[in-house]
Order: C-alpha cells, then structure tokens, then sequence
C-alpha cells in the first residue's frame, strides 16, 4: 500500500512538474536544481533552526510547511514560531537522525527543500525531490546561502538588502576597534558540561567583536575539545555560554571558583532568537555586535543593542518584536534552554 502511496505521488508531482513553469538553480554544490519559476512552498530538512533563519533573512517565513523537529521542540527555539507561526502547528518532515522523512515530503509536495547535507540532497533529488544544499563552512557563506535563496523565491533585493547589512555592521565595529587598538579580552565560548567549543564561526565573531578566542588555534574542525585543566590554564578573562542552565551551572562548579571570569562576574550568556546567536544563524551581524558591546563597553557606548536588534528583525526578518521580547532576546534568550548544541 506505501509504495503504491509513493509511485501515486510521485506520478502526481511529475505531472504538476509538467504543468508548472520551471526553471534551473545552482545549489552551494554547484548541483543543478530544477525549481518552480515561483516558489510558495519550501521545506527544511537537517538543521531546522539555522536554515529557517536564511529563509527569514529574505522575509520568506510564510513560505515554510514543515514544523521544528523534536529536538528543537524546546523554549530555546520558541521564537521561530514568533518569525514563521504557521511552524508551530505543522509537523516535523526529517526522521530523529535528522534524515528527511521522505513519506511526509511526498505528501507534502514542496516546491525545493533545503538541507546542509549534500549527500541527502542528492539522494532526494534522485527521488524526483527538489533538494537545494547550502554550505556554510565560512563566516561570508552566510552571504551566499542567503543571495541563493533571494534566486529561488526571486527576492534578490532582500538577499542584497542583507549583504548590505552585514558588511556595514562588520564594517562598523572594525573601524572602532582599528581607532582605537585595544587590549583585547581572552574568551571563551564553551559547553561546561562536556568542555567543548563545537562551533567553528565562534573563533570570527569573537575575533571581529575585538576578542581573543583561546580556542583559535587555526582550527578548521567543527567541534574542539579540551580538559579542565587546560581551561584552568587559559584562565579567560570572559566566559560566554548558550544558555541560563550553563550560567549557573558554572557559577555552582567549585573547580571553577578561582577563573578570572567567575571571580569578576563575566559570564554572558549569548542571545538567542530564530537560533542562538553564536551558533551558525543569519543573525550573526548581531552577535558581532552584542560580543563587541561586552567586550568594549567604553569603545561601542554609543551602541544601542535593543535599538539594533528590534531594526534587524523588523528590516530583515520582517517582523516587529516588542521591547519585553528584544529584552528577552537578548538577556539570552528563553529559559529552560538546554546546554550548547
């Protein structure tokens, strides 16, 4: 009964293929994708949180069928119902390995999904699915998946709109900093409770807000672990974590009593939103802004976060925050948001 379902399916998006002007995209592979010349329905499959915040970046959120899946089905996350809030009711299309679900694409039909697994796009294009791979190894990628999806919804104005943004930003907090050559604060942005820096764009943002990351040590795995020990010996002068539960759970941690950063009270925890900022998310001109701020009070004084962050999500993302949730945002984001993913 399944197969005859997918053959049925399968048969029917050929024939609405047929029927529906087409026209050819190059994914972040260099892989050709054949797309509908109008585009009203796309999936996410993989990364849910990150990808759903390329598709804001082009003020395309109610293009969005699929819901988060489980594991983003946390107060972590609860703002991608704020950005996309048809998501909050729809169903997750990817499987708890985070492979698509490819029953529920069938039926779902969407014009292109995204995915940040080559290998699974390719195999669902094979399927007659039209999978775009974005790549996002670099901080400029995120200029680049975000100018591929302004093609495929036909949004190049929003997708320039947002390069515009992010190399003013950048732009902006690197003339402060070469003025004025400061000393720059040793940082470190961890998980404590497996004593990893998993994420690879923290060293550029770190480094862009006027940091010294001392866990960039040219690196360019994903994930670097280390030991108490030598956390102890890096003795940071700031210590940025993900979430409130981590915060607190190295102020309670007795081994990190005498740190630097615990003793002068520098422990932030980085905002979140449509992700966490100081993970991979197309917010990340905010947190250069944000982790400059922290680092430099005296130099970025002038610089209003609140005032930054409600013109980001209403020029970009499309949508209007009120004070409470831009003060929410960025005091870390939703409580009960679990530890660095």
């Amino acid at each position: 009964m399944l197969k005859q379902l997918v053959v049925l399916i399968i048969v029917l998006l050929c024939a609405q293929a047929q029927a529906a002007p087409m026209r050819t995209l190059q994914d972040m592979a260099g892989d050709r994708v054949e797309v509908p010349v109008t585009v009203r329905r796309v999936a996410t499959i993989g990364a849910v949180p990150v990808l759903n915040s390329l598709v804001f970046a082009v003020g395309m959120n109610n293009t969005l069928i699929n819901g988060l899946p489980d594991f983003a089905r946390k107060p972590r996350w609860s703002y991608q119902a704020v950005f996309a809030p048809q998501t909050a009711s729809l169903p997750s299309m990817q499987n708890s390995d985070r492979t698509a679900n490819v029953e529920a694409l069938l039926q779902a039909a969407p014009d292109a999904v995204l995915t940040m697994d080559r290998a699974g796009a390719e195999s669902l294009r094979r399927m007659g699915i039209p999978a775009i791979y974005i790549a996002w190894r670099q901080p400029q990628d995120v200029k680049a998946a975000v100018q591929l999806l302004g093609s495929l919804f036909d949004q190049p104005q929003a997708a320039q709109r947002y390069a515009s943004y992010f190399d003013a930003t950048l732009a902006r907090v690197s003339r402060t900093l070469q003025r004025a050559n400061p000393a720059r604060p040793r940082v470190l942005y961890f998980s404590p409770a497996t004593l990893t820096q998993p994420h690879l764009v923290a060293e550029w943002w770190i480094r862009a807000a006027g940091g010294s990351s001392v866990t960039d040590d040219g690196r360019t795995i994903e994930s670097r672990s280390f030991t108490l020990e030598q956390m102890l010996a890096w003795d940071p002068d700031i210590l940025i974590v993900s979430g409130h539960e981590d915060a607190e759970a190295i102020r309670r941690e007795p081994r990190f009593a005498g740190m630097r950063a615990v003793r002068a009270g520098r422990i932030l925890v980085a905002p979140c939103a449509a992700h966490t900022w100081g993970n991979r998310t197309a917010e990340q001109p905010l947190t250069v802004l944000w982790a400059a701020k922290h680092f430099h009070p005296a130099l970025f004084a002038d610089l209003n976060l609140e005032t930054e962050t409600r013109r980001f999500y209403r020029e970009i993302f499309g949508v209007t925050l009120s004070a409470a949730q831009i003060n929410e945002i960025l005091a870390g984001g939703p409580r009960g948001a679990p530890a660095l993913q």
